[in-house]
């Protein structure tokens, strides 16, 4: 049913993502998928990476642990934003494209005041995409 499982990793707070994390390697292992970690960064220095080569290197570092203490298949895919907090929306849509992810599992937090003014990039991934989306709280 899926071959291509994406997972939105904010390299910043990935240990806030193990309910995201093993329910992707669960349905990877389920379904003989390959889970492709998907980073955003920009060019400017953070707090996560100085470039994008040292974040691509980083999220690669991130998804091969994944792999080998979750016996799954990875891959990773950055997308470079101007401003990943604003354009995180759109990234993450550009990485569906470019990943060839018939599914996308994203962790979620509990939906607050703010979420009725501006949408969850969850919430946007979902109503904008052609992918099933699962969000995972």
């Amino acid at each position: 049913m899926f071959d291509k499982i994406m997972v939105p990793v904010d390299l910043a707070h990935h240990d806030r993502l193990d309910r995201a994390l093993s329910c992707a390697a669960d349905l990877a292992k389920h379904y003989g998928a390959t889970v492709v970690y998907v980073g955003v960064t920009s060019t400017t220095p953070s707090k996560v990476a100085h470039n994008p080569k040292e974040f691509e290197t980083k999220l690669a570092d991130f998804a091969a642990s994944q792999g080998s203490s979750r016996g799954i298949d990875i891959a990773t895919h950055t997308e470079v934003a101007h401003d990943p907090t604003a354009d995180v929306d759109d990234a993450l849509m550009r990485a569906v494209k470019a990943t060839g992810a018939d599914l996308v599992v994203m962790q979620s937090h509990i939906p607050d005041v703010l979420d009725y003014i501006w949408p969850s990039n969850g919430g946007k991934l979902a109503e904008h995409s052609d992918v099933s989306v699962m969000l995972v709280r």
